[in-house]
């Protein structure tokens, strides 16, 4: 339930950090394990939220009422709101527009390039001819309109809204303006006439990935830049006890019990599996690292506040290897995550729990060791308790059939298209 103080005092927070689609998934498993984990509150009733990339995504739902549940099966597409039902292709459209727009400067370009070399033949050189095209190359493969589309329309539905300004609770989402390198924290006062859905839009445009998305005649791109979770925000705001999701860490692949497995994947380590691998472990390094400085400065800047850090061990592999982009395979992640959660709040069972206690909540230790439960099992009282395990009409069962049927599909689809 939401705390006892008033809108202009929260005092319970949610801070959701960046880490792209799978990050996304990952966050929605282990929020609904701490959800049901945490006796007295509902992560969809807190008082305010704060959320970078994927987790503006996440919290923006939250803030709007949608409870965990929902999510879960929101991101296999099985919601009972349909509306809420993410699919891949919202979030993988080309940039066509920003293609187009930067095949109409290549003309000037090359007539820039030649007046250069020509007043300057010794600079002549390969390197030096790409950087003066630099200008040439579109600022992102992906356009992430789609998802602004999808977020515009899911808002305007099931008593949801897309104002910033409406919401019950206070609604954070973090980005950086382009231009001056600045945060910029849609939600603020001055920045919360925005759309969330643009403002989403905007922390979800991952350098690279996405264009920088314009607002307002400004540009604006993931936050995820500047830091990770971002939790000073809620602190800042009033926050007395934060939980933090955080799905990027890196990952240690030299332990014993990690060796089968890479080595069936044709490599011992992460060298072996590419420049991808080697990309993803050196950014996760570097969002690490800031974090653990954030945490550290928050002991002494906010020595009140508790904050309940989540995130993967830095032993799990499983995703930092896994393909989120099968339909079966958000199933499995949101799953893991989900069960990792468990683990990892029963492991800090007695410190999380002092915690709880000091802001009147319980931790619900006798839940997380029921080792039958599953992210997929529906509400108390949905559905008989005999359909839950074992029942292939159970939601889990559904879930993994209809990934099988989809892979499969899948697989068809591919071989027609190589035959013709």
């Amino acid at each position: 339930m939401r705390s006892n103080g008033t809108s202009n005092s929260p005092r319970i927070g949610l801070a959701c950090a960046g880490g792209v689609v799978e990050g996304a998934i990952y966050e929605v498993g282990a929020l609904r394990a701490l959800d049901e984990a945490v006796d007295g509150a509902s992560l969809h009733e807190l008082d305010m939220y704060v959320g970078v990339s994927s987790g503006a995504l996440i919290g923006s739902f939250l803030a709007n009422g949608v409870p965990t549940h929902e999510l879960t099966r929101a991101i296999v597409s099985a919601a009972s709101d349909p509306s809420l039902n993410v699919e891949p292709e919202v979030l993988f459209r080309p940039a066509l527009s920003e293609y187009a727009g930067r095949i109409k400067k290549l003309p000037g370009a090359l007539l820039n390039t030649l007046k250069h070399y020509a007043c300057n033949p010794g600079d002549l050189s390969l390197l030096g001819l790409v950087s003066t095209l630099g200008s040439l190359v579109p600022t992102g493969i992906f356009d992430n309109s789609g998802l602004g589309e999808f977020l515009e329309r899911a808002f305007s539905e099931g008593g949801r809204t897309n104002d910033f300004r409406e919401l019950r609770a206070k609604l954070f989402v973090v980005t950086m303006h382009l231009d001056s390198a600045r945060i910029a924290v849609f939600g603020e006062p001055g920045l919360d006439h925005v759309p969330i859905s643009k403002a989403i839009q905007a922390s979800t445009a991952l350098p690279g990935l996405y264009c920088p998305v314009e607002i307002d005649g400004q540009y604006y791109i993931d936050g995820v830049a500047r830091r990770t979770v971002h939790a000073s925000v809620a602190l800042d705001a009033g926050a007395e006890l934060l939980f933090c999701i955080n799905p990027i860490v890196p990952v240690n692949v030299q332990l014993e019990q990690h060796a089968d497995r890479l080595l069936k994947r044709d490599g011992s380590t992460l060298v072996d599996h590419g420049l991808p691998s080697v990309l993803s472990q050196t950014f996760r390094a570097i969002v690490d690292s800031r974090k653990q400085t954030g945490f550290k400065k928050y002991e002494h800047t906010h020595p009140d506040a508790d904050l309940i850090l989540i995130e993967p061990e830095c032993d799990d592999t499983s995703l930092f290897f896994s393909n989120i982009f099968s339909f079966q395979n958000r199933h499995d992640v949101c799953e893991h995550a989900y069960q990792a959660t468990r683990q990892h709040l029963l492991r800090r069972a007695d410190e999380i729990a002092a915690k709880l206690e000091r802001h009147g909540l319980r931790l619900n230790v006798e839940r997380l060791e029921d080792e039958s439960r599953s992210v997929f099992d529906p509400e108390p009282g949905a559905l008989p308790s005999g359909s839950l395990n074992g029942d292939a009409n159970s939601p889990k069962e559904v879930f993994r059939e209809t990934g099988r049927v989809l892979d499969r599909l899948d697989a068809m689809i591919d071989q027609i298209q190589a035959a013709a």
